[in-house]
């Protein structure tokens, strides 16, 4: 699948072939918690590298070089270490990218993939770049209090990239952004390194404010509902995305599918789209909102006939 954001494109082949490792990762990691000792978990805690890994030359639609690669955008609130040096710098290292390649980090969550895809489009047209990576990784598992059933059982560890290129067969419309930061401390992480998550809160935010949005995005764009084929929301739960799909009454083009892995944060809506879209696709909607708290959507729009 390519999907472009003005002159440029996202290519994700490679999420597809990582879906299962993302969920065999995990499956190993619960067994590291389960048996310490069994496996050594800085080993494989290193979510971004899975996923990078697929981007290396040796075939595959839509492989590229490392030499090619001239930016690498990490989305992430949860980076490694103690957040010095960037995640990007990390991972630029891990796959041997060029020294000429930018790197940097964006400190976003829910709303992050689709932020960052208008943050990174801006960069790579400025200065004139071709190929760019853009990752997305949030390992909540590092702040997820487990004696807390109102997060523990929500939220899993999951990492996506998406290659963008000038060879698009998908264009990005117009974007809507928002921020509501007065409720900042509805979704946050306390003093005692938890995450925190007031749901009611959360819930109403997102019931209440996507839905505008998505009323903008598509009058931005001269569209109505009936001219999308597909609504692809920030997998926050699946009482949520229902709630959405009510109050827009697009239940049956808006599902919840990350029933098995549950909300991956920034990589919710890159996973859903490696995994769910259909060829008879043309118009597809993405909405990432949660962490704040914030919101991002756009329309994306198939330019080819594959």
């Amino acid at each position: 699948i390519l999907i472009s954001i003005g002159p440029l494109a996202i290519r994700w082949y490679s999420l597809a072939y990582i879906a299962g490792i993302l969920l065999g990762w995990r499956y190993i990691v619960s067994l590291t918690r389960q048996k310490p000792g069994m496996i050594d978990e800085p080993g494989i805690d290193d979510p971004l590298v899975w996923p990078g890994a697929g981007i290396r030359p040796g075939g595959g639609p839509g492989a590229v070089a490392p030499e090619d690669v001239e930016c690498m955008v990490v989305v992430t609130q949860n980076p490694d270490g103690h957040g010095l040096p960037h995640t990007a710098a990390i991972v630029h290292g891990k796959l041997r990218l060029a020294d000429k390649c930018a790197a940097f980090d964006i400190s976003l969550g829910c709303s992050g993939f689709v932020y960052a895809l208008s943050v990174v489009r801006g960069f790579m047209e400025a200065n004139g770049m071709r190929r760019g990576l853009l990752f997305t990784a949030d390992p909540y598992s590092k702040v997820v209090d487990t004696d807390d059933r109102n997060t523990a059982m929500l939220f899993g560890d999951g990492a996506a990239v998406a290659l963008l290129t000038d060879e698009p067969d998908w264009r990005s419309t117009k974007f809507d952004f928002g921020t509501r930061g007065g409720a900042w401390e509805s979704l946050r992480v306390r003093d005692d390194g938890k995450l925190f998550m007031n749901g009611r809160a959360v819930f109403q935010f997102s019931a209440t404010e996507v839905p505008k949005s998505v009323e903008r995005v598509l009058a931005m764009n001269e569209l109505t509902l009936d001219d999308i084929d597909r609504f692809v929301f920030h997998q926050g739960s699946k009482y949520i995305v229902t709630a959405i799909g009510r109050r827009l009454d697009i239940q049956d083009r808006a599902a919840f599918t990350a029933g098995g892995f549950g909300n991956t944060v920034s990589s919710s809506i890159p996973i859903a789209l490696a995994r769910d879209l259909e060829p008879t696709d043309r118009r597809v909607l993405i909405s990432g909102f949660g962490v704040g708290l914030s919101w991002a959507t756009t329309v994306l729009e198939r330019t080819g006939s594959d």
